[in-house]
């Protein structure tokens, strides 16, 4: 609050999507819970990201997933490869994280810049 941010928690994604500054994503059936693949598609029906649900949010917004996509599931194409996603972005700095997590905690602290 003190920096002006703010967060609702809505149910409709065309609601959660209404002038939205970044639309997020994550896989819905992950390695291991395949079982579950029919139930987690009809629960998330309606919540895909596509071009439709990205016209709802600010015209400034990102697109953002964890990665891997199930491309037309949790996101389309359209969306994925479009002008507002830094998924790929994302993806490249969660590597560069991780490395320096290794090195920290394989070395026992940060090595030195110099």
């Amino acid at each position: 609050r003190a920096a002006g941010g703010r967060i609702r928690i809505v149910a409709d994604p065309e609601e959660a999507a209404q002038d939205a500054d970044v639309l997020y994503t994550d896989i819905w059936v992950s390695m291991g819970d395949e079982q579950e693949r029919a139930e987690r598609l009809q629960a998330f029906r309606g919540y895909t990201i596509n071009s439709r649900l990205l016209a709802r949010a600010s015209p400034d917004a990102f697109v953002m997933h964890c990665l891997p996509a199930h491309r037309g599931e949790e996101i389309t194409d359209e969306v994925m490869e479009g002008s507002q996603s830094i998924i790929w972005d994302q993806a490249e700095n969660r590597l560069h994280a991780q490395k320096a997590l290794l090195v920290h905690l394989i070395a026992g602290g940060m090595p030195s810049l110099e």
